[in-house]
Parts: C-alpha cells; sequence; structure tokens
C-alpha cells in the first residue's frame, strides 16, 4: 500500500467514524409524564418542550418497576427485571450478574466513548469500569444556614443553577461534550430531581403560584387491594412530616410546588446541554432521548412517591429526537404505540448499527421513522411487597394486576383501571 492510498485510507476511515450516530441520553429521576408538552400547560417546561417538537413524543410509554435501582438496571441492560431477577434498592447488578453486557459496555467494546454524569445506575460503583468518563452523583446540597445538619424535605436557595447538585451535572456535560467532541459518544445524563428533597434554586419557585396550585383528591379506589399503594414512603423520614395520617392542605401544595420548580430546574439543565450541542455542531450527528426512570405520586390517592403499580407510577415521558441530519427525520410528532423503558437499549443498537447481545427489549427504530405504525398490545410492570408480587399490563386504556404469591404464584387479589 503506497502513502497516497494510506492517506486516502485514513481519510475515509475518519470520516465514516465521524458520521456514525452519537446518543444523549437525559435520564431524569421520579419525573411523571406531568409537562407542557403532554398536555399539562400549568408547568413551565420549555426545553423539553422544544426536544419534543425536535422529535417524536411518545405519550404511551412505561417503566418495567416504579423504584429506581431495579428500573435504571433494566434501561441499562434491556432486560426486564423478572429476567434480571433484582427487585430492591440495595442489590448491585454486578454482585449478582458479571456475565450481563451492558449498555456502556457494549458502547465501550464497539470505540464509543461512554459518558456517565450524576444519577445513571443507582449504585454508582456498578460498571464504572466500562466508562471511559465516570463523574458520579453527589450528595444532596443544603445551602441555607438552618438547614445543615438536617432532612428538610425542600429547600428553595435564591442561588446560581450549580450551587444544587442538577446544575453541576450540566456544566460537567458541557466540559465533556468539548473534552469528547471528536470522537462517537454515547452519553448519559443522570437528574437527580424531582426525586426527594425538593431542592431548587428560588427563581425556579417563584414560577408557581402556591394559591394556584390544586390539593389533589386523596380518595382510594373502591375494594383496593392492601398492598396496592404506599402511603408516604420516603417522605416520612423528612424533619416535619407527621409521623401519620394524611398531610394537610398547606404542605401539600407547598411540595407540589417544589415538585414543579425541580421539574423547571431539570429543564433549565437540559437546555444548557443541548445549546452546547448545537453549538459545537454535534446535534447532526447526536440522537437525542429524554426519559424518567418510573412516574411518581404528589398526593393522589393520599399517597406519596412510586412503589406500586399504579398507572402514575409506571407512567414515563419519553421523547427521542433523531440526529438532524437523519434523512427520514421526523419531527414535532407524536406517538400511541405501546412502549417501555426496556426498549431503550435495543433502540440505540439498531440506530448505531452494532451486533446486538441477548436483551428483552424492542428496537423502536422503526416507530421514529413510522410513529403511527402498529406496535405492541401491552406493556408491563411488576413490583414486589414482601412475599407478594403485583404483576401488571396496560393496553393504554385499561390497566390489570394481579398480586400472586411469589413462592406458589397463587393469586389473591386482582384489580382492574380505566385510564382511556
Amino acid at each position: 500500500m503506497n502513502k497516497n492510498t494510506i492517506i486516502l485510507f485514513l481519510i475515509l476511515t475518519t470520516s465514516f467514524i465521524q458520521s456514525q450516530t452519537n446518543v444523549l441520553i437525559f435520564m431524569v429521576d421520579d419525573l411523571r409524564d406531568e409537562l407542557n408538552c403532554y398536555g399539562n400547560t400549568h408547568i413551565q417546561s420549555p426545553n423539553i418542550d422544544k426536544l419534543a417538537q425536535e422529535g417524536v413524543k411518545f405519550n404511551k410509554a412505561y417503566s418495567q418497576q416504579a423504584i429506581c435501582a431495579p428500573s435504571r438496571m433494566s434501561i441499562l441492560t434491556g432486560l426486564r427485571p423478572e429476567s434480571i431477577g433484582i427487585y430492591d434498592i440495595f442489590t448491585r447488578l454486578r454482585s449478582v450478574h458479571k456475565e450481563v453486557v451492558t449498555m456502556p459496555q457494549l458502547f465501550k467494546e464497539n470505540g464509543y466513548k461512554t459518558v456517565s454524569i450524576g444519577k445513571v445506575y443507582h449504585h454508582g460503583i456498578d460498571d464504572q469500569d466500562k466508562w471511559t468518563t465516570y463523574i458520579g452523583k453527589k450528595d444532596n446540597k443544603y445551602v441555607l444556614e438552618e438547614n445543615k445538619g438536617s432532612r428538610a424535605v425542600y429547600e428553595d436557595a435564591d442561588v446560581d443553577d450549580d450551587v444544587y447538585k442538577d446544575g453541576t451535572v450540566a456544566r460537567d456535560a458541557i466540559t465533556t461534550l468539548n473534552q469528547i467532541k471528536e470522537d462517537n459518544f454515547l452519553m448519559v445524563l443522570g437528574f437527580s430531581k424531582p426525586h426527594l428533597p425538593f431542592n431548587a434554586p428560588k427563581k425556579y419557585w417563584d414560577l408557581y403560584d402556591l394559591n394556584t396550585i390544586e390539593v389533589p383528591s386523596r380518595k382510594r379506589p373502591t375494594d383496593i387491594y392492601r398492598l396496592a399503594l404506599t402511603n408516604y414512603g420516603e417522605l416520612r423520614g423528612y424533619d416535619d412530616m407527621p409521623a401519620q395520617g394524611d398531610l394537610n392542605d398547606e404542605l401539600t401544595k407547598k411540595l407540589i410546588q417544589g415538585y414543579y420548580a425541580c421539574v423547571s430546574y431539570v429543564d433549565a439543565q437540559v437546555g444548557r446541554v443541548m445549546a452546547e450541542l448545537e453549538r459545537l455542531d454535534l446535534r447532526k450527528n447526536t440522537m437525542v432521548i429524554f426519559m424518567s426512570d418510573h412516574g411518581y405520586k404528589i398526593g393522589e390517592y393520599g399517597s406519596w412517591n412510586k412503589h406500586s403499580n399504579m398507572e402514575i407510577d409506571t407512567k414515563v415521558p419519553l421523547i427521542i429526537s433523531r440526529e438532524t441530519s437523519h434523512t427520514n427525520r421526523k419531527t414535532n410528532v407524536f406517538s400511541e404505540a405501546l412502549v417501555e423503558n426496556v426498549d431503550i437499549f435495543s433502540t440505540i443498537i439498531d440506530v448505531c448499527g452494532l451486533s446486538s447481545p441477548i436483551i428483552d427489549g424492542k428496537s423502536m427504530a422503526q416507530l421514529l421513522d413510522n410513529p403511527n405504525i402498529d406496535w405492541n398490545d401491552g406493556a408491563y410492570s411488576l413490583y414486589p411487597k414482601g412475599s407478594i408480587m403485583g404483576v401488571t399490563v396496560t393496553d393504554g386504556e385499561w390497566r390489570y394486576t394481579e398480586w400472586r404469591n411469589a413462592t406458589t404464584q397463587a393469586i389473591n387479589s386482582r384489580e382492574m383501571y380505566y385510564h382511556g
């Protein structure tokens, strides 16, 4: 091979590598599909709304388990929780499964820079060696003097975005994008809000008038199974929370205001990262995914947090925006197809043209080109309550749940709800 041939080969190879698809995933914690682009006009989420206008918004997307650790394992492996066999928040993926091929592992093996910033895995120690850049989640920050050393459930300090931790995730993402702009990359950004505590700069609290916030109905469905809901869960562990009984209306409205403020705070961080992606001219080769690990209750049924099989806990926002250079790129459209978080891994494998390990997820690449084609008949989730396993399926209108003895599979109770 002569010198000119070698130079031509290097040019063509470099051009091919740079034309491959990058992937940027915004993974948000505890975010229900209460966003402006989902029809909730009281929420101010302009940057997420803009992303929805640039891609496909999925109206019927579901998590596989409404708790952080198992949900994130499912997303990052493409395996359902029942395939992984981990249902609790304490067990690490790699303490049980050394053999599973994960998202960062596959992409790193295929020459991608793999970047994890913030809360991606619930247990940051999992797969640290599979990320070429790993910046773990930081501790919750309390900045008001009177809150130091306390467990305040919310905070609204008049500070810049980077004082609280999700601002530092955006800042670190911007720095890292500048470092890897010549490489192909998979970047996953884990924003911790709107998970408790509801800490966000004051300017985001000021977007919401406390007097206009409505207290949701605390009425529970008739004859609901005794394990179907967790009343308050982790909320009880924060200061000044009543040990039992419902929150009063005043505190309920304040916490909802805090949840909304955190949503708008995360939205602003999405905007910062997207602006840098555009400035670096990386948007043309970067597919962007915006998603949540599971939904969340803010007082509905007299209950808070997640930890259930209810629709509000399992339904999630999902937006996928193809790279701007993609010839059949769809923008400002929505899909009513039933899709699941477990499908994300197989989708990006498909789009990036990689060979797939054996996984449970189904690629959504066809839906990105044809959002209205026929798709799945159901979306599946589960949640354990001690020796009882709740398994649930929805067709997008009806949700059916069975509560089974985890050992014998005997059915203790059944539930059916209409969400059309």
